[in-house]
C-alpha cells in the first residue's frame, strides 16, 4: 500500500494551501513515498477521499494509506508533534 494525499490545486483558501504545502514538504523531506491526487481535476476522485474519509463534506487536504483513512492536516500535525508520523501514516 502507499501513501495518498487528496489535494486540490484551485482553492481560494490560503490556508488549504500552506497546509497541503506543509504536507508535501514533510513527506518528502522524511523521503516517504506518496501519490498526490488533484480532486480538482476529477470528481470521483473527490468523491473517492470522501468515501474513504467517511464524511461526505470533507475538504482537501485528506490522507490516507491505500483504502485506510490516516486524517485531514490537523491530524498530521498532531502525529508530528507526537512524533507519531510513521504511525499515523500506517507505515
Amino acid at each position: 500500500m502507499s501513501v495518498t494525499l487528496f489535494f486540490t490545486s484551485v482553492s481560494s483558501s490560503l490556508e488549504v494551501k500552506k497546509n497541503q504545502e506543509r504536507i508535501i514538504s514533510v513527506l518528502t523531506s522524511k523521503k516517504i513515498p506518496f501519490k498526490a491526487v488533484d480532486i480538482s481535476q476529477n470528481s470521483e476522485d473527490k468523491d473517492l477521499m470522501r468515501k474513504i474519509a467517511g464524511n461526505p463534506t470533507a475538504l482537501p487536504p485528506q490522507i490516507c494509506n491505500g483504502d485506510n483513512y490516516c486524517g485531514d492536516f490537523t491530524a498530521f500535525e498532531d502525529a508530528i508533534e507526537m512524533e507519531q508520523l510513521e504511525a499515523f501514516l500506517k507505515l
